[in-house]
């Protein structure tokens, strides 16, 4: 007798066609938003518009960083020339100590390395840290502020599981002066933890009147040096109107192929403030001591230039560059990118440069005038269209050990050794001298420079430490070992200096 089909009580019925009535309903908003998503990418992609935002996890600087190389932390990736913002990093909760207001002194990378250490010093301390003032007083006196130069949403959010970054003082701390001073120089974290927490604990804002350089190069934790590079290499990038502009250039320039960035630091502020003056006329010299005299805060003012031009102290002239490049086998034909404000003497003291490097282009030639006219009074943002296309550029030769050469150096260093020509110039004046006084030839000139910086092309190395003198040892900036993975060392491999 075959078996009676039995069907289920009614709310067991109802049940059941309730679930398939909602898998089908689920299914048709998958199969919708499915649509949607592409109709809305095609769009998109149709208008020119960048596509939104994918969602991608930062690990912890402090916690899962420790295993991994800065360089590693992904927090923005290109698709198809469109830049793809990440997912926001979760909060980081801690209980504030104060608040940290800093006001940095000195150009554009003079300011940033000091950022990043001042939001290492927030972040060991468990500060909230209020958007940096930028200087305002310096030779140039632009007055851009912070958000005129870096992304402020973009370092905010992209700190916020390590530091919390406020834009201003909360309504109830507007009024109060807060305890202003200086920390010392070249310090370490805990000179902060010891002397600069207390303070703050007291006071609930201190403000740090300069920051440049008051923090060690060597001796901190690991996880502090991390920071550094992460406050540095991915959450300060420049406003988008910046980075647009850089991008343009960069994409002209690699059109024809490759090409090197010479950071020509021959600008009248250097030469007054460094009292060097090899080359320049008995009336230019004088007006560069005049200037020198004007600033209170250039402290040196009696100099001898041509000591401290055979002590390599001096940014070389466009001449000694010249012949500098030429020797180094740099072809005519070379394109040269020119990374510098007004050189002092004009277009007569780049003829010789011209005259042996002919394709020389500046930012001038690359944009319009209506592209440059909002930067062209701002020269910290005028330095930050510079700084995109050095830290891009296929050779940087920067012909003074500044804060550009240095920072820009450490930047290219993370991105993967590209190549930078760290002059020695003391050696080369002594090798220029004896060459403009006929006692090398050519030949023996150019041997010689070649030799001089075979080692001196920004291959892996670790920093030079020399215990209390900091100012002599080698700058955190120039060269972060401690971010830089060691599969990128193994791969890196020393490079000739020909391009």
């Amino acid at each position: 007798m075959p078996k009676q089909k039995v069907s289920p009580p009614a709310a067991v019925r109802r049940r059941i066609g309730g679930a398939g009535a909602s898998a089908i309903r689920w299914a048709l908003r998958v199969a919708t938003s499915i649509v949607a998503w592409t109709l809305l990418l095609h769009l998109f992609t149709f208008l020119g518009i960048p596509r939104p935002p994918l969602p991608i996890v930062r690990p912890s600087c402090l916690g899962g960083r420790n295993n991994s190389s800065a360089a590693d932390a992904v927090v923005a990736t290109r698709e198809a020339g469109h830049l793809v913002h990440p997912a926001l990093p979760p909060r980081r909760l801690y209980k504030s100590n104060g608040y940290l207001l800093v006001s940095c002194n000195g150009g554009l990378n003079q300011m940033r390395a000091a950022i990043c250490d001042m939001v290492t010093v927030a972040r060991y301390l468990n500060l909230t840290m209020v958007i940096p003032e930028l200087d305002k007083q310096s030779f140039w006196a632009d007055p851009s502020d912070f958000g005129d130069i870096f992304d402020v949403n973009h370092f905010i959010d992209s700190l916020r599981d390590e530091v919390k970054i406020v834009k201003e003082l909360p309504q109830k701390f507007s009024e109060k002066v807060p305890l202003s001073m200086q920390p010392i120089s070249w310090s370490s974290e805990k000179y902060y933890l010891r002397q600069i927490l207390p303070l703050v604990r007291k006071h609930k804002v201190v403000r740090f009147s300069k920051t440049d350089s008051r923090l060690a190069n060597n001796g901190l934790p690991l996880k502090l040096q991390k920071l550094r590079c992460y406050v540095n290499y991915r959450a300060l990038r420049f406003t988008p109107s910046i980075e647009a502009l850089g991008n343009k250039m960069i994409s002209i320039l690699r059109r024809t192929g490759s090409f090197i960035v010479l950071h020509l630091r021959y600008e009248m502020d250097m030469l007054a403030f460094s009292g060097c003056t090899h080359g320049c006329s008995d009336e230019e010299t004088e007006e560069l001591t005049r200037m020198r005299y004007a600033y209170p805060w250039w402290k040196e003012k009696e100099i001898d230039s041509e000591k401290k031009r055979l002590e390599g102290l001096c940014p070389l002239t466009p001449g000694e560059t010249t012949l500098v490049l030429k020797a180094l086998g740099f072809p005519r034909d070379t394109r040269v990118y020119i990374a510098s404000g007004e050189i002092y003497g004009g277009e007569k003291r780049l003829a010789v440069l011209k005259t042996e490097f002919p394709n020389i282009v500046r930012k001038e030639m690359l944009l319009s005038d209506d592209e440059l006219r909002p930067f062209q009074k701002h020269s910290t943002q005028m330095a930050a269209l510079d700084y995109l296309v050095s830290v891009a550029s296929d050779v940087f030769v920067p012909s003074n050990d500044g804060n550009m050469a240095k920072v820009v150096e450490g930047h290219r260093r993370f991105t993967g050794f590209h190549k930078t020509i760290q002059l020695d110039k003391k050696k080369l004046v002594e090798l220029i001298d004896l060459f403009e006084d006929q006692e090398l030839s050519w030949e023996e000139f150019s041997v010689a420079v070649k030799e001089l910086h075979e080692g001196r092309i920004s291959q892996p190395t670790r920093r030079r430490v020399i215990p209390g003198q900091p100012k002599e040892e080698d700058y955190f900036y120039a060269n972060p070992h401690e971010c830089l993975g060691p599969a990128r060392k193994r791969r890196e491999r020393l490079k000739h200096i020909e391009i």
